[in-house]
């Protein structure tokens, strides 16, 4: 009974905002029951050695579900990527509740995207009738 007299209170003094509200409604519409996730499994902002140089240096990300490999470079120019084994993909770039980029990889796994994703991003790859989604990050 306590429980629910402080979920009143919270919802008159601290209401979710409707915003919020359609963005984690919208979350949930997006998520593929049947999508396997791909972990990262390599990340050079925490594995690779530091670089010296003044240059800007590119993200490398590695991605693996089952014998699934998805390569991505992430830089100031956009997105840069392959999947292993080669095969040809649909691509999009989550963003949340936005419509991502909707990129095509190659007979060789080859994509890229002259967009850099802002903030919070995913990828779900469509092989054939395999789905998969990568773990979120932030660019």
């Amino acid at each position: 009974m306590l429980e629910e007299e402080l979920r009143q209170a919270a919802a008159v003094l601290d209401p979710v905002p409707h915003e919020l509200r359609q963005l984690a409604l919208e979350a949930y519409a997006l998520h593929d029951l049947d999508a396997r996730i791909a972990e990262l499994t390599f990340d050079s902002l925490l594995d690779a050695l530091p670089v010296r140089g003044s240059g800007e240096v590119p993200r490398m990300l590695t991605f693996q579900a089952g014998d699934l490999t998805v390569d991505v470079e992430v830089s100031g120019d956009g997105l840069l990527g392959q999947v292993m084994p080669p095969q040809p993909a649909r691509i999009e770039v989550l963003h949340g509740p936005r419509p991502g980029a909707r990129l095509t990889a190659d007979d060789l796994g080859r994509f890229a995207s002259q967009a850099p994703p802002a903030g919070p991003f995913a990828l779900r790859l469509r092989t054939g009738s395999d789905v998969v989604v990568t773990e979120w990050l932030r660019a």
